[in-house]
């Protein structure tokens, strides 16, 4: 199994040309420099979650809510060596499987969405994860996140962009959206950013709330878009 990606060392390397009024720059200039800066920074940002095909990509999103990529790595390190295709997960002894992943919280919940998915995929689809937004989303236990997750990474089709909890923080902080409903924060930055960057801007929003931009103590002092960024004016 492939590691995971290795995250770039701060504070930030970069030094960039500040620009001192922000608010004063259209919408479209100051998201490209945003872009632009991430670009720099986090060049090669991808999903943390390991995963050899789209089948173990799902399972693991699946897993990943509420819980840290890192304990879902732990757990699907053993699990993808038992489970290797969607039959065996569709036909798992449910109290059996709720305990092997018990430890990424929610157990029961993501037992049925995970074992439910299976089914599906083996009834419908002849094992194969699907390649379609609405294929995705017929698949129990999986909304626009898990399937943006499986077809951008996996297919390498941009067919929106992952909002998770870094990305809509980051995005409320940098202006982009004053929205709080994932699925209202998507259409926002949808509407913004450049379709050639969907799969990768949510990847790199997501490294930089983990190294940077941190929910209860930011590094703004190592933040390569601070003077980008709005919430030095109000409480996010």
């Amino acid at each position: 199994m492939a590691e995971g990606p290795k995250h770039p060392r701060f504070p930030v390397p970069f030094r960039f040309p500040r620009v001192r009024n922000p608010r004063k720059l259209p919408l479209k200039q100051r998201v490209k420099k945003l872009l632009e800066r991430f670009d720099k920074v986090y060049p090669k940002a991808t999903c943390a979650l390991v995963h050899q095909n789209p089948l173990q990509l799902l399972v693991a999103t699946i897993l990943s809510a509420q819980c840290t990529d890192e304990r879902v790595n732990r757990v699907t390190k053993t699990l993808f060596k038992k489970y290797k295709s969607a039959k065996a997960f569709a036909y798992a002894d449910p109290r059996e499987f709720e305990q092997e992943i018990k430890s990424t919280g929610f157990f029961r919940a993501k037992t049925k969405s995970i074992l439910g998915a299976g089914k599906a995929l083996v009834e419908k689809r002849g094992g194969k994860v699907p390649r379609t937004m609405g294929e995705m989303l017929e698949l129990p236990g999986v909304a626009r996140k898990t399937a943006n997750v499986v077809l951008g990474t996996a297919y390498g089709l941009a067919s929106g962009i992952v909002v998770d909890t870094h990305v809509t923080r980051i995005a409320q902080r940098l202006d982009l959206t004053q929205q709080k409903d994932p699925k209202k924060i998507e259409q926002d930055l949808l509407q913004i950013i450049p379709r050639d960057k969907w799969i990768l801007i949510p990847h790199q929003m997501i490294w930089h709330g983990r190294l940077v931009c941190q929910a209860r103590r930011p590094r703004c002092p190592d933040c390569p878009v601070e003077d980008l960024c709005y919430a030095k004016d109000k409480t996010v």
